[in-house]
């Protein structure tokens, strides 16, 4: 099979969709890879390297879109859409349910998408999960940075010193990248609450977790009473393909401190804050009643290297499966992929998608 490796073109996008070695292993399969000049530079490889592996090297974004399968980090953006075709298979994160437009776009050339966030296996997203550690572990790095009074917040060092109490860190959600947070915000020190709604979960964290991160059911009236005296907030919450649910209100955000910081890791799936508006890493907070809002949408992207080792480690077995068997076969034979299909011949193929967006469902017909 033909693969595509593009360049990303989104704000600080640093990452690439294979590594050389990923490259290597599906050159050694009797595939043909191209790959976008640069593409690997904001991650340390070299055109050099890709080359050495076996990758053929593209001067023009076309030649690396212009293959049966495209395999990138980020969702297309606007002026990629014109790449976008029928015989083609995007294989790459895409969040479509906060992304109407792309969505239209997808379905107008009737590409075959299959979106990493949404594929399943042993009620795992194992595509997602390496992404989700990352941004569970940067959103303390980032919440504890914005606390700062100099970046405009209250002040408050997250970890405890002798005669001094510890900040207070709240996740939302006890998923990979909560649980990611709350081992952070443990290790610094920080006190620590981290609320979900599934019991089960509950007291997997307990069991999980340090002694010190205290576990708590995830009600309304449980986060109302924790708003008052919390210094950071971590927005943790996944429903997978779906927009994510509001649970904080901009009338809660006001029962809040003024300098207290919220990271919401929910915003390429429209964010789980009332308040949040996604951000780049250019410009990546601001302020809404008094409260930080870090809100960046590819937060894995400020850590290239180390997201593109991890994501290639997660994504190279599918990429390897579906050059293989082709789409049909790899759909029957890899499992949990065939949840991963989003669109197909101008539909909507998986049902939170189609919902969210207000969009008519078909039936995935590899499920």
């Amino acid at each position: 099979m033909n693969i595509g490796i593009p360049r990303e073109i989104k704000v600080k996008e640093n990452r690439v969709s294979c590594t050389p070695a990923g490259v290597r292993h599906l050159v050694s399969g009797g595939h043909r890879v191209v790959v976008e000049c640069g593409a690997g530079e904001g991650s340390g490889f070299s055109d050099e390297k890709y080359q050495l592996a076996g990758a053929l090297m593209a001067s023009e974004p076309e030649e690396a879109w212009s293959n049966e399968l495209v395999v990138k980090v980020k969702e297309p953006i606007a002026p990629e859409f014109p790449f976008l075709r029928q015989d083609q298979i995007l294989f790459t994160f895409l969040h479509l349910a906060g992304a109407a437009e792309l969505t239209r776009a997808l379905l107008d050339a009737r590409t075959t998408s299959i979106a990493y966030e949404t594929i399943e296996h042993g009620g795992r997203l194992p595509l997602l999960a390496p992404m989700s550690e990352i941004a569970g572990k940067m959103s303390i790095i980032m919440g504890g940075f914005y606390l700062a009074a100099h970046q405009g917040g209250e002040g408050r060092l997250l970890g405890a010193l002798p005669g001094v109490l510890p900040g207070k860190v709240l996740i939302l959600g006890g998923g990979s990248a909560g649980t990611n947070a709350a081992k952070a915000a443990a290790g610094l020190g920080a006190e620590v609450t981290i609320m979900e709604i599934n019991q089960d979960r509950l007291r997997e964290l307990e069991a999980l977790l340090p002694s010190q991160v205290r576990t708590l059911y995830a009600s309304e009236q449980n986060l109302e009473d924790a708003l008052a005296d919390v210094d950071l907030i971590v927005g943790a919450v996944l429903v997978t393909g779906a927009v994510a649910p509001k649970l904080l209100t901009r009338s809660m955000l006001r029962k809040m401190k003024r300098g207290a910081v919220v990271v919401d890791i929910a915003i390429d799936q429209g964010g789980c804050f009332e308040t949040s508006r996604p951000t780049t890493h250019d410009n990546p907070v601001y302020s809404e009643e008094g409260i930080v809002h870090y809100c960046v949408a590819n937060m894995p992207g400020a850590y290239p290297r180390t997201s593109t080792e991890a994501l290639t480690c997660a994504t190279l077995p599918y990429i390897r499966r579906i050059a293989d068997l082709g789409l049909e076969g790899a759909m029957v034979m890899v499992p949990g992929l065939a949840k991963g299909l989003n669109t197909l011949n101008g539909q909507v193929t998986h049902k939170e998608v189609a919902h969210s967006l207000g969009l008519p469902f078909y039936d995935n017909p590899f499920l």
